[in-house]
């Protein structure tokens, strides 16, 4: 029998205890299962990858659309799934636990919710409006009952905010809001990555490793928790899509093409779905 959502989470919620682990971040259903193929204990969504897969740009995916994504890839994995919840589709608090609730409901072990406001000229909501939003978050996760892990995110370094001062600031009451797990994403020195993790003791931070050259080694000597991939392998697949794309398109050759075949595809999602 697969797990059931209670289980999910209750694995979840271990991971987060102790150690560091790599959560992945697949972009659709199949990219999820061959995640969990590998052995990864955990997954969470890339609100960029699903966009991307959609022909839109990042941020432009409805919340009706993000619930369907959820239930796709919770129902087709038996690992926990965080989900990238992006700004909890709502400016409000109201609107934020409202909206959180349907998310629990998709059965996710896990969610995200940051301070982009959508403004990329002034690009975080006001300090005090970024807390409410957190709790307005935990109160509705704690209202369902379900024990699902509640991450805060704050926006600066990926808007051209690189105030670790501030950064420290939010997430510590991100924390004292109720967040489970606090994350800035695009964060790239690793001695501003070990001020937070000590600032922040002990919630759990999350850091995404997919570009910058570290290692699970050198980011768990830090005392990061959590480190996900982002939109890393998203980008990845793209990046090849289109070079091949490329070069049938401008030299008629075939020769960019891979060597993993059809018959290599079929092999694993047949095994995968039995």
């Amino acid at each position: 029998m697969p797990p059931t959502p209670a289980q999910k989470r209750a694995t979840f919620f271990t991971l987060h205890q102790s150690g560091c682990f790599v959560i992945p971040n697949p972009f659709d259903v199949g990219s999820a299962k061959y995640l969990q193929h590998l052995g990864f204990k955990a997954l969470a969504t890339t609100s960029a990858g699903f966009a991307w897969s959609h022909g839109v740009a990042d941020n432009k995916v409805t919340r009706d659309m993000v619930l369907a994504h959820l239930r796709d890839i919770v129902g087709a994995v038996d690992v926990p799934v965080n989900a990238d919840f992006e700004g909890g589709f709502a400016h409000d608090p109201a609107g934020v636990a409202d909206n959180v609730k349907r998310a629990v409901e998709t059965g996710v072990a896990g969610l995200s919710i940051e301070d982009f406001n959508g403004n990329p000229s002034d690009p975080l909501y006001a300090f005090d409006d970024a807390v409410a939003r957190i709790k307005a978050a935990r109160k509705a996760i704690d209202e369902t009952g379900a024990n699902v892990i509640l991450t805060a995110r704050t926006e600066g370094y990926c808007f051209g905010r690189p105030d670790l001062a501030e950064t420290i600031k939010r997430l510590k009451a991100f924390a004292d809001a109720g967040a489970d797990c606090v994350f800035a994403p695009a964060m790239k020195s690793l001695s501003e990555i070990e001020e937070l993790v000590n600032a922040v003791a002990p919630t759990p931070v999350n850091v995404g490793g997919a570009v910058f050259g570290w290692s699970v080694e050198k980011l768990s000597a830090l005392g990061v928790r959590r480190i996900s991939l982002g939109v890393g392998l998203a980008r990845a697949a793209w990046t090849d899509f289109m070079r091949v794309a490329h070069s049938v398109a401008e030299t008629g050759s075939f020769d960019a093409f891979g060597t993993v075949t059809k018959t290599d595809f079929n092999a694993f999602f047949n095994s995968s779905s039995s």
